[in-house]
């Protein structure tokens, strides 16, 4: 039995982040499991945003499309990787060598108007949940980014970090 001021040995089980997370993986599955029903192969939650965004914009580099979704190029080009295994898009050699052009295949291309209705119905569903509950999730999701504004999460991490023995 640990002392009163010793850290246990695992401090895995308690967690405020991990029920956010199980929270969006069941929502995810729940999406996947639409996809599933209506036959949609491969088809990853995951895919959808970079998909639509393909589908209303065109072809784009994987740099273009990174910037559009909000992610980096390292984490877009593997899912680019995983988009093209799947048969939704194709890759072809940029303007320049060391770039490449995202275009969406034949099968993505049949299922985009069916993604816009799924992407619409999710954030209605969102919405419903939202106005069940007392405080929404969007709502803390805003409020949690304006209190990162003001200190972010490194520094809030470091500073504890910095404050504990085992730091070191």
């Amino acid at each position: 039995m640990p002392e009163p001021d010793e850290q246990p040995l695992d401090p895995t089980h308690h967690s405020a982040w991990r029920p956010l997370r199980r929270l969006q993986e069941r929502m995810d599955a729940d999406i996947a499991r639409v996809y599933a029903e209506q036959q949609i192969k491969g088809l990853k939650p995951s895919f959808v945003l970079e998909l639509l965004r393909l589908h209303a914009l065109g072809p784009m580099t994987i740099t273009e499309l990174a910037e559009s979704v909000g992610r980096t190029h390292s984490a877009l080009s593997q899912k680019v990787a995983a988009m093209r295994a799947a048969g939704f898009v194709r890759t072809t050699a940029g303007d320049d060598s060391r770039s490449k052009k995202v275009t969406l295949t034949p099968k993505a291309r049949r299922i985009a108007r069916r993604l816009a209705a799924e992407w619409r119905a999710t954030e209605a569903a969102v919405a419903e949940i939202e106005a069940e509950i007392p405080y929404p999730l969007s709502r803390a999701v805003a409020d949690i980014e304006e209190a990162l504004r003001r200190r972010s999460f490194h520094d809030r991490i470091t500073d504890r970090l910095a404050q504990d023995p085992q730091w070191e």
